[in-house]
């Protein structure tokens, strides 16, 4: 199957949290939707020391997708919920009526440095779910499910929904 590019969408880099560098889509209002932001976060080279991440600060009415290319990071939020995310692993978060936590680098990322990279998507939540209770779940690596098509030329990850006959295991609210 052959498939046209439609659009190229120029990014931006912002800093987020404690001075971390992101690019970002440009806005795109109703071609997203649902989805309300899209980051790649890195890849940054950190020396020792240098990592930084986002401290303390609030989210509701959405969801966001975090998915680790390589480094280390560790969530800590006000619901109680705490864990480490590695390359290939997945932290789903749901703020839902209002969640403050942390991501921050793991302390290997602080002692030794490293390369950090991963991206994280905005999920928008919708109106009967902005005031539902708020969840985190952390998928490693390995549980994360893979398919490959039957002649080899497609593979994927199946973090979220189904893919040629193979569920996630994360519990989606969309």
């Amino acid at each position: 199957m052959n498939r046209k590019i439609n659009a190229i969408v120029p990014t931006r880099t912002v800093l987020e949290g404690g001075g971390f560098k992101v690019r970002r889509p440009a806005a795109m209002g109703r071609l997203m939707s649902p989805f309300l932001l899209l980051d790649e976060m890195g890849p940054v080279d950190y020396g020792p020391g240098e990592a930084v991440g986002a401290p303390s600060h609030p989210h509701r009415g959405f969801e966001t997708v975090t998915y680790l290319l390589s480094g280390g990071m560790m969530h800590a939020d006000s619901a109680g919920n705490s864990g480490d995310l590695n390359p290939g692993d997945v932290q789903w978060m749901t703020a839902g009526r209002g969640v403050i936590h942390s991501e921050l680098p793991q302390d290997h990322m602080m002692e030794n440095g490293g390369l950090m990279h991963g991206f994280q998507i905005w999920v928008n939540l919708p109106a009967k779910d902005k005031m539902m209770e708020p969840r985190y779940q952390d998928i490693p690596s390995e549980d994360i499910p893979e398919v490959t098509n039957e002649d080899g030329t497609v593979w994927a990850k199946v973090i979220a929904g189904e893919a040629l006959g193979t569920s996630a295991v994360i519990d989606t609210v969309i």
